[in-house]
């Protein structure tokens, strides 16, 4: 988020993320359900625990929930930096790191630097800084205003770590063809 805005909008995701209702799947109500497995828990468990090690603070969750079961609270961290575990790797568990950015050059410097470049979310008003940081951004995807919005005309895929070729959209026509040069000297 901007500096100037960071304060507002990362408490009002923290308060979105308290409120948030964990558990069973078969339970009325219930937003969002546990890890899928004890190996899942203890990794993102491990990552809460080494980025609030080395200073990350948790305006939101931080830990298990409960007694029972694989849960883990959805998480909110700032005070991160980039050398940051939490930051550097793919948690994939209910964790956001929030960092304040000052102007576009800074937070595409933020954004890719990382081995990974599947998917990227802006929000914003302003439409023109919105496609300026996306033409910056080492990303597959790109959403703006949105996130996950798929459709099978768009090709889906990574940057970096995060894959080779495309799926889907006319570009995954190139994963079944061969091209041929054929040279000839008359």
């Amino acid at each position: 988020m901007h500096q100037s805005r960071f304060d507002d909008v990362v408490n009002g995701v923290a308060e979105i993320a308290k409120s948030i209702k964990l558990g069973s799947g078969m339970e009325v109500g219930t937003q969002m359900g546990p890890m899928v497995s004890e190996e899942q828990f203890e990794r993102v468990s491990s990552y809460l625990e080494a980025g609030q090690a080395e200073g990350a603070t948790a305006l939101a969750g931080g830990g298990r929930f409960g007694d029972r079961g694989f849960f883990i609270e959805p998480t909110v961290l700032i005070n991160a930096n980039g050398n940051m575990k939490v930051v550097k790797e793919e948690i994939f568990g209910p964790v956001v790191v929030a960092q304040p950015f000052s102007d576009l050059d800074e937070i595409a410097a933020k954004a890719n630097d990382t081995v990974y470049g599947l998917g990227a979310g802006i929000w914003t008003k302003d439409i023109s800084k919105a496609h300026a940081l996306a033409k910056k951004l080492r990303a597959g995807s790109v959403y703006i205003n949105c996130y996950n919005v798929f459709d099978a005309a768009l090709p889906f895929g990574g940057y970096k770590q995060s894959g080779w070729g495309r799926e889907m959209g006319h570009e995954v026509l190139n994963n079944y063809t061969e091209v041929k040069a054929v040279t000839t000297l008359l």
